[in-house]
């Protein structure tokens, strides 16, 4: 889920009604046949310490690493898939073992220019490093959508909008 404009309630309950299960700091199990894998989807970390106040980088990264610590109680050997809004923290999502992240946020680098890709990201600046595709760090893999909307600045410059098929198989 990205930074929606607007009413989040009012499109929640839209999302429920059509039969989207919404994860907030939540995990489920997904099973097929024999199989199972475990999906965690984890809100925006900046917007519960935005309502503390002034965010400190050592205060978030103990905060962050202890949520996704908490929700990453996998059963041993599970294959474990994260949605997350923000491909910044990968260093974040490798050190907690995640499998597999799906996430967004950089917009594709809003901007982008032939030969140079990516100029601009939120929370990236210039040049951005995760603005889209599939990045790999240690045993996680990240696969980063540009996604459907905007950002700051309501256009895209070289950079279509882009939406995700992924299907998954096993070994």
């Amino acid at each position: 889920m990205g930074n929606s404009r607007g009413s989040k309630a009012c499109f929640f309950s839209f999302l429920r009604r059509s039969g989207v299960v919404i994860l907030h700091d939540e995990i489920i199990e997904l099973k097929k046949e024999e199989s199972s894998i475990q999906l965690i989807g984890i809100d925006d970390p900046y917007a519960a310490l935005r309502k503390l106040g002034k965010i400190d980088d050592s205060l978030f990264a103990k905060y962050f690493l202890k949520r996704l610590s908490i929700l990453n109680q996998r059963k041993k050997g599970m294959y474990t898939i994260l949605l997350s809004h923000r491909p910044e923290f990968i260093n974040y999502y490798s050190k907690v073992k995640i499998n597999l992240v799906f996430s967004g946020h950089a917009h594709g680098g809003q901007f982008r220019l032939p030969i140079l890709g990516s100029v601009l990201a939120p929370h990236q600046g210039f040049f951005p490093k995760y603005a889209e595709g599939i990045i790999c760090k240690e045993d996680t893999s990240m696969i980063v959508s540009r996604g459907l909307g905007d950002s700051l600045f309501p256009v895209r410059i070289g950079n279509f909008p882009e939406l995700l098929l992924v299907t998954l198989y096993k070994k």
